[in-house]
């Protein structure tokens, strides 16, 4: 108890209270964007009628160069920010090892001299949003092969019985490995809100405050929301939604 106690005797009812806000708002506004109101529903839920489409028009298509580059384009950022994950991950690996430097800075700066195990665990914090972030680019990443695979095998000829099955497996493969990336996006934007906690836990509050109202607003009031809006998709399988 003694050593819990040493953990987090030094972290105070604010900062608490910050670090329960930011993982608060990290997972309702997953929950929100993912379940919508039905009248106003969000960007992500709304290009899900579109990769339905994007299947469906794949089976008429000759040839599909478009659509596998388009896929590997998918691919291909999914790559990109598990990459840069793996990066930022090795880097606060290296800074819990160096934090003297990290509290020096904050001295000089006049923020104050803290125990090192305050900075640490403020690290970790940041470092469990990124970790997190990698997995989902990587489930992501592997979905979207599996998803180029079922949209090899779907037939070109559209009276085929299994055309219209396989483009709907296909979609919502894809839509799968969407979710799974939005997600690693979104923690990925919580990371950086949780680097403010460096600062101090206002610095805190305000950064997720910040982080969060950007990512509704791109989802639930954007221009791109009303571009999207146009000419929408309509079919029976968005009711699933």
């Amino acid at each position: 108890m003694q050593g819990i106690g040493a953990i987090f005797g030094p972290f105070g009812p604010l900062d608490i209270a910050a670090v329960a806000f930011l993982f608060l708002a990290w997972l309702s506004t997953g929950w929100i964007i993912e379940h919508p109101p039905a009248r106003h529903p969000s960007v992500s839920v709304l290009m899900k009628a579109y990769r339905r489409e994007w299947m469906r028009q794949l089976i008429t298509r000759q040839p599909r160069i478009f659509d596998s580059a388009t896929q590997e384009g998918l691919r291909q950022a999914t790559s990109f920010y598990a990459s840069a994950c793996m990066i930022a991950i090795g880097g606060g690996v290296a800074l819990l090892g160096n934090t003297e430097r990290l509290a020096g800075i904050a001295t000089e700066l006049e923020l104050g001299r803290a125990p090192l195990i305050i900075y640490e665990v403020k690290i970790v914090t940041a470092l469990f949003l990124v970790v997190t972030a990698f997995l989902k680019f990587v489930w992501a990443h592997r979905l979207f092969g599996y998803c180029a695979i079922v949209m090899a095998a779907v037939p070109n000829d559209p009276y085929d019985a299994l055309a219209l099955p396989r483009a709907a497996q296909a979609a919502e493969l894809n839509i799968t490995a969407a979710r799974s990336f939005n997600t690693g996006l979104r923690s990925v934007y919580y990371a950086l809100g949780a680097l403010a906690w460096l600062i101090g836990p206002w610095m805190l509050i305000a950064a997720v405050a910040v982080v969060t109202w950007i990512t509704l607003r791109r989802e639930f009031l954007s221009h791109s929301r009303r571009v999207v809006l146009e000419n929408l998709p309509l079919n029976d399988q968005r009711r699933r939604d």
